[in-house]
């Protein structure tokens, strides 16, 4: 008999296109899953807007998703884990999982020599969300952030990897190198579309901390929990912006890995 509380979709927002690489690592954890992804286009980003701009646009999210009978809402944006995840919890009862706690749990287990870096855009560094969580996990960490607010529109337009990549992770990243890191938290869902190359940069005795993938890894795991997963399939994906539907299909494919079907503009806060 199926159950139809298990067959309701999973919400995941983002404020645009990054926490697609979330998204993506779902699919491919729990292929029968159903997705419900919105990406908030016509205000990204976040990681430059105020704590109480970002508290009400998470929610504005988080209502929308619920509306569309979600079984959990998985925030695949750094800075709304960092800043507003704990506000959302207090106001909705749905299940919800944001992609700080995982990396960090990840990154705790991977650390050999307790230096651990993070790097994120200037708000998730600014918020100091992953260095406290670290130290509170870890009280022996010695935790170094760097922002790396070039990554992200570099990453919405393709550019990846190559000459110009290298060597502007190699400004961002030498610093951590130099002081012995051991393990580096990739603290934006844009930044795992630069691994490849940040894992050069760092070299092979650095752990890159993927958050999609450790989120993924959360979210099967409370499902399991829950009794919540869904075990038949295959699961349907469906995709809404707050703008530029056709750009974000364009851009879609490269976070996704494959076509997302059509995708439909809609309004927030309505």
């Amino acid at each position: 008999m199926v159950n139809n509380l298990n067959d309701r979709p999973i919400g995941v927002f983002d404020s645009g296109i990054g926490g697609l690489t979330v998204a993506a690592e779902l699919h491919k954890r729990l292929p029968a899953e159903n997705l419900i992804y919105l990406g908030d286009t016509a205000r990204v980003p976040y990681g430059t807007k105020s704590v109480a701009a970002v508290n009400r646009y998470a929610l504005e999210s988080a209502l929308f998703l619920l509306n569309r009978n979600v079984k959990m809402i998985v925030v695949a944006c750094n800075t709304v884990s960092a800043v507003a995840l704990p506000r959302l919890k207090m106001l909705l009862s749905v299940p919800m999982i944001g992609v700080v706690e995982p990396g960090v749990r990840a990154a705790v287990k991977s650390t050999k020599n307790d230096r651990i870096g993070v790097i994120a855009t200037p708000s998730t560094i600014a918020s100091k969300a992953y260095q406290t969580r670290l130290q509170e996990a870890l009280p022996n960490a010695t935790v170094f952030g760097r922002s790396c607010p070039l990554l992200v529109p570099m990453a919405e337009e393709g550019r990846v990897d190559g000459k110009i990549v290298s060597q502007l992770l190699e400004e961002y990243l030498k610093s951590l190198r130099k002081k012995g890191t051991d393990t580096l938290i990739l603290g934006c869902t844009h930044y795992p579309l630069f691994k490849k190359t940040i894992g050069e940069v760092m070299g092979d005795t650095v752990t890159l901390v993927d958050s999609a993938e450790t989120t993924a890894e959360q979210v099967e795991a409370t499902l399991l929990r829950e009794g919540l997963l869904r075990t038949h399939g295959p699961g349907m994906v469906k995709a809404y912006v707050t703008d530029m539907p056709r750009q974000f299909d364009k851009v879609a494919r490269r976070f996704f890995g494959a076509p997302l079907g059509k995708v439909e503009r809609v309004t927030l806060g309505d």
